[in-house]
């Protein structure tokens, strides 16, 4: 048989095989992942908690309006994803153990302080009144606090993880936090008995429970024996070993020419590539800034109003379910077209918003702009890892964060004057003109994107699961 034949004739793996062989692999994996996904998992539940009453907080307890209320929840989203691009490489130079709980000790305190505003007896009385002055301390400790966090976790995953695992651990890691994300769907009856305020008492009880059990689960000899394994198998298989690299990485002496030439946003072409995200990445923002006003004032009356959490917390049910099934299935799959095709299906589903708010129009919205969430999100942040150079994944995570960080500031300067203008409290409600130019926003990612393909062209840095 010729050698011609013989490669026309290579069984290729089935479809069936290439969906469930990433979890086998991942089922494999050591410990270690396992109880980074615990930790991340519990976290996910807790800030997406309470991100989700915020806007309702600085409104009930500061005494502040929906135009003023949405910057304030905007500092914290988007002080978490600038304090990643300072802080991020912090977590290269010391050991992701300590980074991860640490930073979970930290979160900790932030939290009391903001949950223990309303106890004070301080007062509703308004911007930067003493209230709202502590408030804004307790957001301060928790942004210092996830910019170290969730670059660790992304490393960690990194350590532990070989090419067989990488692609599902990283999908898992996102798919679990917004399992964790869902289950605020079920504190209507929590919120209805104890209030708000009572509600952050209780995520502050979940926030112990994460860092008591993950440092119980990582001890030091669990983190090193799964990255000692995950060391070897790489090598087995052909990897490069770069800790040496990354120890010496981690010791060069600070130059700023050195970091501007070779920071990761001088180069116009990814740059550019993960600008263009910052248009469908504003349907993000609005999970917290306006879905949780829009549903309980357009839906006023009804079960899907009265129990606004439900509609609120669904899209991280779904991206638990869709993210480890799509990247199976996409995995070999080129980021670039990827990012295209899951953009275009994540901003069109806003347009169905336009013909009134409905429980069809809202649930296709949901699902819709979910599939194409998981068709784009993790893959995009398994490249910001895996391109990092030796020693510098934080670094990298953090700076991919940084179009996400103008995101949450220019969503969060108009998305309260737009539900005073369309969306109020009291008055004449007209969301349907509301949802149709978020739409157009939205839907100008994917139109960037397909333009600037020729131009990226060979040279752009892609890479495969």
């Amino acid at each position: 048989m010729s050698a011609n034949t013989k490669d026309t004739n290579v069984t290729k793996p089935s479809p069936l095989k290439e969906i469930t062989q990433p979890f086998i692999d991942l089922v494999k994996a050591p410990r270690a992942i396992w109880g980074i996904n615990f930790t991340y998992f519990i976290e996910g539940f807790v800030y997406f908690g309470m991100l989700g009453y915020l806007t309702h907080y600085f409104t009930q307890y500061i005494g502040l309006s929906d135009t003023l209320s949405s910057p304030m929840v905007g500092i914290l989203t988007w002080g978490i994803t600038l304090s990643m691009v300072f802080l991020g490489g912090l977590t290269d130079r010391y050991s992701v153990r300590a980074a991860m709980l640490g930073s979970l000790a930290l979160l900790l305190v932030g939290r009391i302080v903001l949950s223990a505003v309303p106890a004070t007896g301080l007062g509703a009385t308004g911007l930067w009144s003493a209230a709202h002055l502590m408030a804004l301390g307790g957001i301060f400790i928790i942004v210092i606090a996830y910019g170290l966090y969730q670059p660790a976790v992304y490393a960690a995953v990194k350590q532990v993880t070989t090419a067989k695992t990488s692609a599902m651990g990283y999908a898992m890691l996102y798919a679990l936090m917004n399992l964790g994300g869902w289950l605020p769907s079920f504190f209507s009856p929590v919120r209805k008995a104890i209030g708000i305020s009572g509600a952050f008492w209780v995520y502050v009880v979940l926030n112990i429970v994460c860092l008591t059990v993950g440092a119980i689960l990582l001890t030091k000899k669990v983190m090193n024996d799964a990255i000692a394994k995950a060391k070897l198998e790489r090598e087995r298989d052909g990897e490069k070993d770069t800790t040496a690299e990354q120890a010496a990485k981690s010791k060069e002496k600070f130059s700023v020419l050195g970091w501007l030439r070779n920071h990761p946003l001088a180069d116009a072409k990814f740059s550019f590539f993960i600008f263009a995200l910052i248009p469908v990445q504003t349907l993000f923002a609005h999970n917290w800034l306006t879905l949780p006003k829009y549903v309980e004032r357009a839906f006023k009356g009804t079960f899907i109003g009265d129990n606004f959490e439900f509609a609120v917390n669904f899209n991280p049910l779904l991206i638990f379910i869709l993210v480890p099934v799509v990247t199976a299935l996409t995995q070999h799959r080129k980021i670039y077209n990827m990012v295209v095709i899951g953009t275009f299906v994540m901003a069109a589903p806003t347009f169905l918003l336009t013909l009134g708010a409905s429980p069809w129009t809202l649930a296709g919205f949901l699902v819709l702009m979910t599939l194409g969430e998981a068709l784009w999100q993790p893959r995009f942040l398994q490249y910001a890892a895996e391109i990092a150079p030796p020693g510098r994944t934080g670094a990298y995570m953090g700076v991919a964060q940084f179009p996400w960080f103008l995101t949450k500031v220019i969503t969060s300067l108009y998305a309260g004057w737009f539900l005073t203008r369309y969306c109020p409290d009291q008055g004449t409600i007209n969301t349907e003109a509301m949802w149709f130019i978020y739409g157009l926003i939205a839907i100008a990612s994917p139109v960037m994107l397909v333009i600037a393909k020729p131009w990226l062209g060979k040279n752009f840095k892609e890479k495969s699961g």
